[in-house]
């Protein structure tokens, strides 16, 4: 059989084409890009940022990044469940509502599972029920309304593990909850040594967010957020390491930078940043 030079051409450049798509956008939390749409979105396009994980229900942003080209990847919140009265309020309606028609997630963190006067209820079979309980009303709301819901694990909350997250989102089995992988908090509440590996590929189906900077690393358990938060490319953690396992386990989803506490001024901070994650994406290549 003869294959064409146009055949070749077409074939590489679709193959060129795949391998662009694999890449992850790349976006900024606004725990380091601060302030007003006016100061937000032309920074991060300037930088070269795919947009942003802002504020549930920040319309104003998330329609200035539209219009600028950018994308309102997520809007963060963290809640606390009552086990005796829905989860969804005026409030949380009001905040899904403003992020209808932008293609969002609601980045849910649950805090705690508590009644009033009483001490937070600790994680069991009982109780997850009545958080998925809970996290089903948000997420059928969501669903109607164009907006998927993701799962953030975080220190010291209910789902403090990536893998409650996992537990959690299959227990739902909703198909619009996912889950989120937080470096910083892996960091802090599995320890450095730890491969997140084979949970990066049991999520990958449900795995809608990495979240990544530079850390330290060591008995990252005892480290305080300065250690564990760092501009991207600081830090003796090995961030292109990981970013390798998160590619070979699949995932090609969006990559936020998360800058919390980091004290340097933020356009510092997130050209510093962006600097190191296309020296990673080179190497990666």
């Amino acid at each position: 059989m003869k294959i064409r030079p146009f055949a070749v051409v077409c074939c590489i450049l679709s193959l060129t084409a795949l391998g662009r798509a694999a890449e992850s956008p790349f976006f900024a939390m606004n725990t380091i890009a601060k302030g007003g749409p006016d100061v937000v979105v032309p920074l991060l396009k300037e930088l070269g940022y795919a947009g942003l994980g802002g504020a549930a229900g920040d319309r104003p942003m998330a329609e200035a990044l539209k219009q600028a080209g950018l994308k309102f990847f997520n809007g963060y919140l963290t809640l606390a469940l009552h086990p005796d009265r829905p989860a969804l309020d005026d409030k949380l309606r009001a905040q899904l509502d403003a992020m209808k028609g932008f293609d969002t997630v609601l980045w849910l963190a649950v805090s705690k599972l508590q009644r009033e006067g009483a001490p937070p209820m600790s994680r069991s079979g009982a109780n997850d029920n009545i958080v998925a309980a809970r996290l089903k009303e948000i997420a059928d709301y969501a669903k109607a309304r164009g907006v998927k819901v993701a799962l953030y694990p975080h220190t010291g909350q209910y789902l403090a593990h990536f893998e409650d997250a996992i537990q959690m989102a299959e227990r739902l089995n909703h198909p619009a909850v996912g889950v989120t992988f937080n470096l910083c908090h892996w960091l802090k509440v599995e320890g450095s040594e730890r491969d997140p590996a084979p949970l990066l590929k049991a999520a990958l189906p449900r795995l809608m967010f990495v979240t990544i900077n530079g850390a330290d690393t060591g008995d990252t358990k005892a480290m305080n957020w300065t250690r564990l938060i760092l501009p991207l490319g600081e830090g003796s953690y090995d961030v292109g390491a990981f970013l390798r396992k998160v590619r070979a386990a699949g995932y090609t989803g969006p990559i936020g930078f998360q800058g919390y506490g980091i004290k340097a001024p933020p356009r510092e901070v997130l050209a510093k940043t962006m600097e190191a994650w296309k020296r990673m994406q080179a190497s990666a290549q």
